[in-house]
């Protein structure tokens, strides 16, 4: 397919893989962010064909792994309620809390459903006004615009048996904790193209800046994944430390500004807590103050709920670099999509989930299928052009 096939063209990952080699000198641990680019790096083996030393480890960029233990039981409270209709997207409905899932509430009787966009919600709160409709918004600043819509329209229209659950979260300040961590290993980031389209990367460069370390806005196809970690070693090799945009088909520096603008005037910022990470300062987006009749945390008795995450789980490290799925004991066997411990093993954006999808708990040491985009030999009449240089076509460019 004409601009898809060329960013999974093996000829040309061959080229990219030989530049980094040419270039690096030493060994280098980089950081890909996003869920999705975790998923593109694990079914392609991409960090597989990297040159020996140049690692890739896992970010915290998967919304659902991230969204707190007390969180889910929180949603889970709601959600049994004989009085509320509790929607959600899919990939929450079988993450575990304490005492099982939203499936399992479901079959008890509970009213949960499925939306595939937060605006279905209105449509739910007209059509059954005696019961009150609970969203659960989740996840990073790619979602927050239509979750801020929701809320937004619901206080603008009076729909007042409609509320939101926020649990949103945000990038940089998760960067800011993860290197200034102790053990940190982390080098150079491949940064959230998704996010990035929203919100623009000009809040990166203080974080690039204060740290030394090279951030590179990358996208979620394997040419993508494998220009950004060249760039990143480059600039590594270069003693450079800035940010850069590879995703520049897609997004620009400023971002979107009307769905900042709309951001803005539905949330503000305040500490969030993040699963397995625990508490971040000014890392999660909150309604305000005159959204309160839209804020299901207020009007549900759910502020005490506390809870621990088991201790045999280790997403927290694997969200923070430090170690990968199968350094975990339960990993494919404790733990598997059918029977998961944590959120890692099941949403559509974990790190668990794609090792076992790709089937990394039978081979951990990754003699994997390469079947997209295995490179045959480097061949002369292949070039890689600079970014600049090529020409695409997209309605984003």
């Amino acid at each position: 397919m004409k601009y898809l096939d060329e960013y999974r063209n093996g000829d040309i990952a061959a080229k990219i893989v030989a530049e980094m080699r040419r270039v690096q000198t030493r060994p280098w641990v980089l950081m890909e962010v996003c869920g999705g680019q975790t998923h593109s790096i694990v079914k392609n083996g991409l960090d597989h064909l990297l040159p020996e030393g140049v690692e890739l480890v896992h970010g915290p960029g998967c919304p659902v792994c991230v969204t707190p233990l007390e969180m889910i039981d929180k949603a889970h409270a709601i959600a049994r309620s004989p009085k509320v209709i509790f929607c959600s997207f899919g990939d929450m409905l079988r993450v575990p809390g304490s005492d099982g899932d939203l499936f399992s509430i479901k079959s008890l009787g509970g009213d949960v459903r499925i939306v595939y966009s937060p605006l279905d919600c209105l449509k739910i709160a007209r059509a059954n006004p005696e019961k009150h409709v609970v969203f659960f918004a989740i996840g990073f600043e790619t979602t927050a615009p239509a979750n801020a819509m929701l809320a937004w329209r619901a206080r603008e229209e009076q729909v007042n048996n409609l509320s939101l659950l926020v649990s949103h979260v945000l990038v940089p300040p998760a960067l800011e904790a993860i290197l200034s961590a102790t053990g940190n290993r982390v080098q150079g980031f491949l940064g959230p193209g998704h996010v990035c389209a929203v919100m623009g990367y000009s809040e990166y460069d203080p974080i690039s800046a204060r740290h030394r370390v090279p951030i590179v806005i990358t996208g979620f196809e394997p040419i993508d994944i494998l220009e950004g970690t060249l760039m990143t070693i480059k600039q590594l090799e270069e003693g450079r430390a800035t940010v850069e945009n590879q995703y520049s088909r897609i997004l620009t520096r400023q971002g979107n500004l009307p769905a900042q603008q709309l951001i803005g005037k539905v949330f503000g910022v305040g500490d969030r807590k993040w699963r397995g990470i625990g508490s971040i300062p000014m890392s999660g987006y909150h309604l305000r103050d005159e959204f309160s009749r839209h804020d299901a945390e207020k009007l549900f008795d759910v502020a005490e709920i506390a809870t621990l995450e088991p201790e045999i789980c280790i997403s927290g490290e694997i969200l923070r670099g430090l170690k990968k799925p199968h350094d975990c004991p339960a990993f494919g066997a404790l733990c598997t999509p059918q029977h998961p411990l944590g959120a890692t093993m099941v949403s559509a954006e974990g790190a668990c989930a794609a090792y076992y999808a790709y089937g990394r708990h039978l081979n951990p040491q990754g003699a994997d299928k390469l079947h997209q985009i295995v490179p045959g030999p480097v061949r002369d009449d292949v070039s890689v052009k600079p970014r600049e240089e090529r020409e695409y076509t997209h309605a984003g460019r």
